[in-house]
């Protein structure tokens, strides 16, 4: 992230108290998606998500906040170490942490309720998100570019999943002033997409 964006993200996000709790390493979902993961995949707290490339972890954490279990997926091994800090300093003992790339290995769980993607080349692991979650679960990705969305939904397609919706959420804050009401110059636009699909039928095998 530029000196630019970062200056523009201070302006415009307001996180919740118990983010100034967290290290922030790589970039991060801001309130503005999560909120939008949260609303439309129905997590709560019977549900059993999965989350590959973890990152800083401050996504596992939010869910972590609202689901029964987040068991979070990085490859990178200084990215874990963050992570697994920030689950520990906000006290969250439902959240863990491991090393994997799922690309290539997969996940250990099945009949999860959510899978999150939020890595290069995410569609490559659909298969193995689809293999993961039960009949009905939501299937999430996080992906910056219009060519990845592409790509995501179309290995979405081919591997069970339908009920698409693909969003992206701009935001712009409302200035309240005794002159006058009316929105900020500035806004938190483009962060990235994101792709909602549902599993409605096990994958085609070969």
């Amino acid at each position: 992230m530029s000196k630019k964006q970062r200056m523009q993200e201070s302006n415009s996000v307001r996180w919740p108290a118990h983010a100034s709790k967290l290290k922030r390493g790589p970039a991060v979902i801001l309130p503005k998606d999560f909120g939008m993961i949260a609303a439309l995949s129905g997590v709560g707290k019977e549900s059993l998500v999965l989350d590959a490339g973890a990152g800083s972890g401050w996504l596992a954490v939010q869910l972590g906040r609202i689901a029964k279990k987040v068991v979070s997926y990085e490859m990178r091994e200084e990215f874990s170490k963050i992570a697994q800090g920030n689950a520990k300093r906000i006290g969250l003992e439902n959240v863990e942490v491991r090393m994997r790339d799922v690309i290539k290995d997969g996940f250990d769980e099945k009949e999860a309720d959510l899978v999150c993607l939020d890595f290069a080349d995410s569609d490559k692991a659909v298969p193995h998100a689809a293999a993961a979650l039960k009949e009905g679960g939501a299937l999430v990705g996080y992906l910056p570019h219009a060519e990845q969305l592409k790509a995501f939904v179309l290995a979405g397609q081919a591997n069970g999943f339908g009920d698409w919706y693909c969003i992206e959420c701009n935001l712009r804050e409302i200035l309240v002033r005794e002159a006058g009401v009316r929105p900020a110059n500035v806004g938190l636009m483009h962060t990235g997409y994101l792709a909602f699909g549902r599993k409605i039928r096990e994958p085609k095998m070969g």
